[in-house]
């Protein structure tokens, strides 16, 4: 195998047939991680067909055997954690403690889901009839796709592909071009812990080639999508003309509400940690901070302060801040700083280039106040460190302005009023909800995934929803002659 080789189909690694990838290292663009032909759509048919051929035989494992391959794979990702942790930092260019925290949490993921193969039931339900006892079984999909974005290039991926696998489905893994080779990693660690031939496949190329292959091949029996909203519109539509179970993950406009009994530094201390922790890259990150006007000047400093504090570098030093992942993400950074003083918005912090370094995909962690909640730097995903400070007058006035976006992936609320967060829970138009905390982050045994133009709201991550969503679910009566 040559460092060419970066798809893998029915247990081989080969070249791609397509156009050539190049990955920079986002911290010094001039430096090429890697670079190798990308895979055609007629290689992702071939790996669904290679998918489909081992499905049958995957499924039928028993669940120790698929629990031992997992276990396995967890730990060979914790034997080779830094050096995962580098090529992560490499591509993705986030703060080298963050990449060996994400590699952590995939073999944890790897773990909880190599677990559940024995604990993963159906039910007992009680019968009318008494001479029937009814229950339910599960059943794998079948062949299913996972595509998957460039921010949590490992984390994202193992948590699709071991819920799928535990599940008994075959899988054809489409990572971001962005990040292939700790995508690559992954798969050579699976491979080597038992997953046969076939039964995972890797497929690196664009999506308007391989991807629609992965979403309209008859063979897919399931799809989960992780990244932008209109891709994933497009592909649930895609899969609802053909009634095939989709799950995805999507956009956030996350806020973070500060009441004027909150405790102020826990409160900026999460803003701070939400926005700009891992360059504001997550689909949870803080974007918007929505502060009473009681304590709104007291809230502000303190955030400014923080930010101002924060160092900002390549990866592979920790900064508290890494740069942005690419060229466009960059740009897209700069230019929603020119539109949000266009739109009136004072800018309070950051929105340049730090001195140093002098090359590299850098912004300075950037807080913009006199924000109305029209404005474009409101309402639009900006997927980089500028946070958002809008002034409220009550309660009710944070409720309208949380939920007056497009999304609803999470949401915070900082208040020591039970009364008061329990209401935020009712109104808030959020899948995720924090009670003094920061908006970003999940745990493994939680669903994860949001409302509104964050969700196709048919299926949830993680957790036993994970299990559900990768399974068919058949109801029995049995009657005894």
């Amino acid at each position: 195998m040559t460092d060419t080789q970066y798809q893998y189909i029915d247990g081989e690694w080969t070249d791609g047939d397509g156009n050539e990838l190049v990955v920079r290292n986002p911290a010094s663009p001039d430096e090429t991680v890697v670079s190798f032909p990308a895979a055609t759509g007629a290689q992702a048919t071939r790996a669904l067909a290679a998918a489909d051929e081992a499905s049958g035989a995957w499924g039928a494992s028993t669940p120790d055997e698929r629990e031992t391959v997992l276990y396995d794979a967890a730990d060979r990702v914790e034997a080779n954690l830094d050096r995962l942790a580098e090529t992560l930092t490499l591509e993705e260019g986030k703060p080298i403690s963050s990449s060996r925290g994400e590699v952590a949490r995939a073999a944890e993921i790897l773990r909880f889901f190599a677990s559940y193969t024995r604990t993963a039931t159906g039910d007992t339900v009680p019968s009318t009839d008494p001479e029937t006892f009814t229950y339910t079984v599960r059943e794998p999909l079948g062949v299913v796709s996972l595509i998957t974005p460039w921010n949590f290039p490992i984390a994202t991926p193992t948590w699709k592909v071991a819920a799928a696998l535990a599940s008994g489905n075959a899988v054809v893994l489409k990572p971001s071009s962005e990040t292939p080779t700790i995508a690559k990693r992954l798969v050579e660690i699976l491979a080597a812990a038992g997953v046969p031939d076939g039964a995972l496949s890797l497929v690196v190329g664009p999506g308007s080639t391989v991807g629609d292959e992965l979403i309209t091949d008859e063979r897919v029996d399931g799809i989960s999508f992780t990244g932008s909203t209109g891709t994933g519109t497009h592909i649930s539509t895609t899969a609802a003309e053909r009634g095939v179970p989709v799950q995805t993950e999507m956009g956030g406009k996350n806020p973070q509400v500060v009441l004027p009994d909150a405790d102020i530094d826990a409160a900026a201390d999460a803003a701070v940690a939400g926005a700009f922790g891992l360059t504001g890259q997550a689909c949870t990150a803080t974007s918007r901070l929505l502060v009473h006007e009681a304590v709104a000047d007291r809230v502000t400093e303190a955030v400014v302060d923080r930010a101002e504090s924060l160092s900002v570098g390549p990866g592979m030093a920790d900064p508290d801040m890494g740069p942005a992942v690419s060229a466009d993400q960059d740009e897209t950074n700069f230019e929603y700083v020119s539109i949000a003083r266009e739109e009136g918005a004072t800018l309070l912090t950051g929105g340049g280039r730090p001195a140093e370094p002098e090359s590299g995909y850098f912004i300075e962690p950037t807080v913009v106040t006199d924000v109305e909640s029209s404005m474009r730097i409101a309402q639009e995903e900006v997927f980089g460190p500028v946070l958002s400070i809008i002034e409220v007058a009550d309660f009710d006035e944070a409720i309208r302005v949380a939920n007056d976006v497009a999304f609803g992936l999470s949401a915070s609320v900082f208040t020591a009023d039970m009364a008061r967060w329990r209401e935020f829970v009712d109104r808030i138009e959020a899948g995720v909800i924090k009670v003094n905390g920061t908006t970003s982050g999940s745990q493994i045994q939680m669903p994860f995934g949001g409302m509104k133009a964050s969700s196709s709201e048919t299926a949830k991550e993680l957790g036993q929803r994970a299990y559900e969503f990768y399974t068919h679910e058949k109801s029995v009566y049995r009657t005894d002659p």
